[in-house]
């Protein structure tokens, strides 16, 4: 987890602590502040829960996400089971979700504004039993930048008007509707400016099929710039497709600066210029960045590689990049992790690097990774203020989106 800083320290000193490692990041460590959690370690002065209670159910796989999920579930009433629970195999279910907000896109099962916060809790240790500690706290902290985006007008949001969603490069129709294609109303005369369909209340959950150790399931955490569809199946955890976005990409909690993304673009701004000339000539594929390809709606389709390949970088050069990759390979816990990183770090002489955009630190870039067992796309959009400080952000598996259960 994070260890929350003073605000004199710069972002790229909080410390991420994810299974026995601590690495430089930084996501939003303030993120935790918004939330009430508190941050790890044993010297934090924070008021909030204990350091060991918000670590105590990391890292239990299945059996411990199957009894995290049944918990949940027993503290809802029978009415609020049958609005999350979906029966097993419901597709449509399983891919409907976006990254429009409450008002422009129909979600279904149970929103969190409409929960009180014990059942929001019970929901968030199945989420914290899932994901490793970096990827639980990325997440809160992405969450927690809708609260900003409502509240704070001079975020560069644009609530209404422009491309909300992504597509393919050079426009075309937004992607991010239901299955099929298109959008969708949402229910309950929500208006589409201001604060009243943004904010942390408006992110809905849906858990697909009852939680089984032996046979698939998944769980379903999404609203506006970010979803995380997780999928298990016996000792198996996909994590894709997921959305990995924020707006505002760089709010204040508490006086502290929050980057929910800020140490991949880092990561990827410390890549592409570590590149040569010629490096560079393969991987920068265009001056300007340009729209998600593989965003919401855009299930079971490829997209083709390009850009340098892990095979001709120098050894640095790879262990930069893949330690890029990890940072959506590593959102799961680290038991479930283990043969995820192994995967994507034997595919690494297969997998691509592309960039579209300026190679200044702090520009409006896009990259891509694409390998034969990952997608990641990063995408700043332009709406109405700073595209930098507005994320678009996919992770995918093309051989295992939602465990392949969908398009196989």
């Amino acid at each position: 987890m994070l260890r929350i800083m003073s605000p004199s320290f710069p972002q790229s000193s909080w410390r991420l602590c994810r299974g026995a490692a601590a690495r430089v990041g930084s996501v939003a460590g303030a993120g935790l502040l918004l939330l009430g959690l508190a941050a790890c370690g044993d010297d934090s002065s924070e008021p909030a829960s204990s350091a060991s209670t918000a670590t105590s159910s990391f890292g239990q796989g299945t059996t411990g996400i199957v009894a995290a999920a049944n918990a949940f579930l027993g503290t809802l009433s029978s009415t609020e089971q049958d609005s999350v629970l979906f029966d097993r195999g419901d597709k449509d279910q399983q891919q409907r979700w976006s990254n429009l907000p409450e008002g422009l896109y129909q979600r279904q099962g149970l929103m969190t504004g409409n929960l009180d916060q014990s059942k929001v809790d019970a929901f968030l240790s199945v989420m914290k039993t899932t994901l490793s500690t970096e990827g639980y706290n990325r997440v809160l902290a992405e969450w927690a930048a809708d609260d900003a985006l409502a509240t704070d007008d001079s975020s560069g949001a644009a609530p209404s008007g422009g491309t909300l969603s992504g597509g393919a490069p050079g426009g075309g129709a937004p992607s991010g509707g239901p299955p099929g294609g298109g959008q969708s109303a949402a229910a309950g005369g929500q208006g589409t400016t201001g604060g009243n369909t943004y904010g942390k209340k408006y992110y809905w959950i849906a858990i697909i099929g009852e939680p089984s150790e032996t046979e698939s399931w998944q769980w379903q955490f999404g609203g506006h710039h970010v979803t995380v569809n997780a999928t298990i199946k016996g000792d198996d955890l996909s994590l894709t497709p997921s959305f990995i976005g924020a707006q505002p990409a760089t709010y204040t909690s508490s006086g502290t600066s929050v980057r929910p993304l800020g140490d991949i673009i880092d990561e990827a701004f410390a890549l592409v210029n570590s590149l040569d000339s010629g490096e560079q000539k393969k991987a920068v594929l265009g001056g300007t960045s340009i729209d998600l390809v593989l965003g919401p709606g855009q299930d079971c389709k490829s997209i083709q590689s390009e850009g340098l390949p892990g095979s001709a970088m120098s050894t640095d050069q790879q262990t930069a990049f893949l330690e890029l990759i990890d940072e959506y390979g590593g959102l799961a816990n680290d038991e479930n992790a283990t043969a995820r990183e192994t995967q994507l770090k034997a595919d690494l002489a297969k997998t691509y690097f592309a960039w579209y955009g300026p190679t200044a630190a702090g520009s409006a870039a896009y990259f891509r990774i694409t390998g034969p067992h990952v997608v990641i796309e990063y995408s700043p959009q332009s709406m109405g203020g700073d595209a930098a400080n507005h994320i678009h952000g996919i992770y995918r598996d093309p051989t295992n989106d939602y465990g392949g259960t969908v398009c196989s």
